[in-house]
């Protein structure tokens, strides 16, 4: 079947290059908008190497020149740019390539303790030493809904224990949580008082203190958008996608004894590893 490319008709500008960017998709013939078109050729020279960290982009009447476009064009693709972290704009600094944040790979051994240390997951996530974490936090008392009911394996209405956290490598938030533990497991112990936050060996290490012996952890993971409340807490633009996921501590009993849900992390920046080992 013969498709017919319409001209598209180009306003205010010197040369009509949106017939350029045609995308056929199912038949369909659709005029990709030129701020697209754009912000992916920036975004190629970023990622090549054209423009490094810290490079000033070319100002605006020059990338206006340059592709022969609106002011208004040349904003947009800015603001694509912007929102997935890319590039940033300063006060008589002008726009800036960001700084790439580094890439951190979740090694599946990360949970494995070892005697005596201070090492959380998620330090050994991020490669830290103790004196570089720092963990901010806020606990509430609620009662399991539908839903944490469901991951607890317990009955709706039972009290738990929510503890809020915003992971900080070197003053970098990169990671945020909740959190929830049965209130029959702990209250009036340590584990209950903020205070106590970053715990040494991580929340195994808390079961531990209890009496409770975590044999087995489960994690589920999906990936998504940010939030408007993940993406300013972990400071990435909204068009960074995050990687949430629910992870359970179960006890050599079979009961669940810890849920976090879901934990967020940015996702153009973390690597999850797998190790599956078969048997021959």
């Amino acid at each position: 079947m013969s498709l017919e490319l319409a001209q598209v008709k180009c306003e205010g500008q010197s040369m009509c290059t949106q017939i350029e960017s045609i995308i056929q998709t199912g038949g369909v013939v659709v005029a990709q908008p030129e701020y697209l078109r754009i912000a992916a050729d920036l975004r190629r020279r970023i990622t090549s190497g054209e423009f490094r960290e810290g490079d000033k982009l070319p100002t605006l009447p020059v990338l206006c020149e340059a592709y022969r476009v609106s002011d208004t064009t040349i904003r947009s693709a800015l603001r694509l740019l912007r929102n997935e972290g890319l590039i940033e704009t300063r006060a008589r600094a002008g726009t800036l390539v960001r700084p790439r944040p580094p890439v951190h790979r979740m090694a599946a051994d990360r949970y494995r303790t070892t005697p005596g240390s201070k090492s959380t997951p998620y330090t050994r996530d991020q490669g830290i030493g103790w004196t570089e974490y720092r963990l901010d936090k806020r606990y509430e008392k609620i009662q399991a809904d539908t839903e944490l009911a469901g991951l607890f394996e317990c009955e709706p209405g039972e009290r738990l224990l929510a503890r809020h956290f915003v992971f900080h490598d070197n003053d970098q938030p990169t990671q945020m949580s909740t959190s929830y533990v049965r209130w029959s497991d702990v209250a009036g112990t340590p584990v209950a008082d903020p205070i106590n936050e970053p715990w040494p060996g991580g929340t195994r290490g808390q079961m531990a203190s209890l009496g409770i012996t975590v044999t087995r952890i489960t994690e589920s993971f999906t990936a998504a958008m940010p939030t408007e409340l993940e993406s300013s807490t972990l400071r990435i633009g909204a068009g960074v996608p995050v990687i949430r996921y629910t992870r359970r501590h179960i006890a050599d009993t079979g009961r669940i004894v810890e849920v976090a849900h879901p934990i967020v992390r940015r996702g153009d920046t973390t690597v999850v590893d797998f190790v599956i080992d078969l048997d021959e």
